[in-house]
């Protein structure tokens, strides 16, 4: 093992923003790191040296192909580093026929028609907790709105959509039954890609594999797998760690008493301060180049470190400071790989919150904020609990057995949520006026 370099794993990565300080102190805006198994790697700390490795492909490709290091067969980085024929490991003109297949389909949903969904489930989610004056944010709400609305606009049966969200959260922990989790996923897509072949309906497995790129069947499935995971995950932590903000964060809290900052400014700030991604470990050099005044060599990894990024002080000299109107954050990365489904995973967090926000603005965190707790890994960090208690209230709508229509057989029992209602709560007293006019008056 190298002497001397810090491991980006383990105890001192339960710490992830004091280890990027420190990195960023022993050796600038480009710190070499040891990831599991001891693989070395540098992390890029820099925000405009993130910037430049993700603009500049031809120095810094996505297939790890590339790669000067070769993995044991069970490495637990083989999962996310594992070439595979996907727009996030392709460049040049792949890269393109891909991503405009991606791109073209994404452009043709009705952002007012997702919307729509959003608040119906997200009603309908709260139904299913209203009358206990108790939720937990994360499991009740967070963990589950992201995967009925995106099994919504992919095509999936919304009785296979909570499952679909448990087999992506199995795999992205890596338990035991991550890899029959992951192939629970394959079958679901594949059967999906064959049904919507002889009935295409207005969703994207209809779309992508109609794209004029010509997508085979397998690069079909294989994108829409790919997608799923990335988008549903995502998605659940800015939706946690934004009501984490609205629900612990005075500063967040003083602001609104002045009526100077909206949701959309809570979920930009959340994304500099949070991003969903903290590191995207998907792009090797492929010359000997110079970043950050450190010498780097063919084929060493170089990893974009989102979090650290938008911790710059070269750009953040003071993090106290609201970052308002300000996108030139990393969450969402930038370039040619930048995620093409950004708006999608604004507009779930954003009107999700909103109609939460608006149903139960009398919520108060039901735990000590030291009594959060939050798993990290190499990617990302994730809250994984946030009680709240409230008055208790009924539903916005008549209850119906939602649709239990299975994909692929034989797959997993469906867990299907019991209750079904307008796309819009009904309008009263207490739910007139901004969503934070109401919050403030609890607070006060």
């Amino acid at each position: 093992m190298p002497s001397g370099l810090r491991r980006l794993y383990g105890p001192e990565a339960d710490a992830p923003h004091a280890l990027y300080g420190n990195l960023r102190q022993e050796q600038g805006p480009v710190a070499k790191v040891l990831l599991p198994g001891d693989v070395p790697a540098w992390l890029v700390l820099g925000h405009r040296e993130n910037l430049e490795v993700m603009r500049t492909t031809l120095l810094y490709s996505s297939d790890s192909r590339t790669w000067n290091v070769r993995l044991p067969a069970d490495s637990p980085l083989l999962p996310v580093t594992m070439w595979q024929p996907l727009v996030a490991f392709t460049d040049g003109e792949e890269h393109g026929r891909l991503r405009n297949a991606i791109t073209g389909s994404l452009e043709r949903f009705n952002r007012h028609g997702v919307r729509r969904y959003v608040v119906r489930y997200t009603n309908q989610l709260i139904d299913g907790f209203a009358a206990t004056g108790r939720a937990d944010l994360v499991a009740d709400l967070a963990e589950k709105l992201p995967s009925l609305v995106l099994a919504r606009l992919f095509g999936i049966p919304e009785g296979h959509a909570l499952p679909m969200g448990e087999a992506v959260r199995d795999m992205i922990r890596g338990s035991e039954t991550a890899l029959q989790s992951n192939q629970y996923v394959v079958d679901v897509m594949s059967e999906l890609v064959k049904r919507k072949k002889e009935q295409p309906g207005e969703d994207l497995a209809s779309w992508l594999p109609a794209h004029e790129s010509g997508l085979t069947d397998d690069e079909v499935v294989e994108h829409l797998r790919h997608a799923i995971v990335a988008s549903t995950e995502t998605t659940t932590n800015l939706i946690a760690n934004a009501l984490r903000m609205v629900l612990t964060d005075r500063r967040f809290r003083g602001h609104l008493s002045g009526g100077h900052m909206t949701l959309p400014d809570a979920l930009e700030q959340v994304m500099w301060d949070s991003p969903p991604l903290a590191v995207v470990p998907t792009r090797w050099a492929t010359g000997d180049t110079v970043l950050g005044g450190q010498q780097i060599r063919a084929g060493d990894m170089v990893m974009l470190g989102l979090a650290a990024g938008n911790m710059d002080p070269q750009i953040r000299p003071d993090l106290g400071t609201p970052v308002h109107g300000n996108r030139s954050h990393l969450a969402f990365g930038g370039g040619p790989h930048e995620c093409p489904g950004q708006d999608i995973g604004r507009a779930i967090a954003d009107t999700g919150i909103d109609t939460l926000l608006a149903r139960i603005p009398d919520m108060e965190l039901a735990v000590h904020e030291g009594e959060l707790n939050v798993t990290t890994s190499l990617i990302s960090q994730r809250l994984d609990n946030l009680p709240v208690h409230f008055r208790r209230q009924g539903t916005a709508g008549s209850a119906a057995p939602a649709p239990t229509a299975s994909v692929a057989q034989p797959l997993p029992a469906a867990h299907t949520v019991t209750a079904t209602v307008p796309a819009s709560a009904p309008v009263n007293d207490q739910n007139r006026g901004p969503w934070w006019r109401r919050l403030l008056r609890r607070l006060r």
